[in-house]
């Protein structure tokens, strides 16, 4: 499947309407040209990692504010 677009002067492109539609692009989806050699790939860009991910869990769950104090407190060897 060969496409083609014309570069603007600002250096915009549309993309083709089939190739929107293979790709799963919607209107305000941004995309990534990804370079490999002598190849460059478009593909819909990947929202970056979230970086706390690798922290969930990592702390008990609490029920309330009250709770959350008193853990808090517990650690600091504070009085209630």
């Amino acid at each position: 499947m060969a496409r083609a677009s014309t570069i603007s002067s600002k250096g915009q492109i549309t993309v083709p309407l089939e190739v929107r539609k293979r790709l799963g692009l919607k209107v305000g989806d941004r995309v990534e040209f990804v370079v490999d050699k002598d190849r460059t790939t478009i593909r819909p860009a990947r929202a970056p990692e979230n970086p706390f991910l690798k922290y969930v869990g990592a702390l008990p769950a609490f029920s309330s504010i009250h709770e959350a104090n008193a853990w808090v407190r517990a650690l600091r060897d504070e009085e209630s």
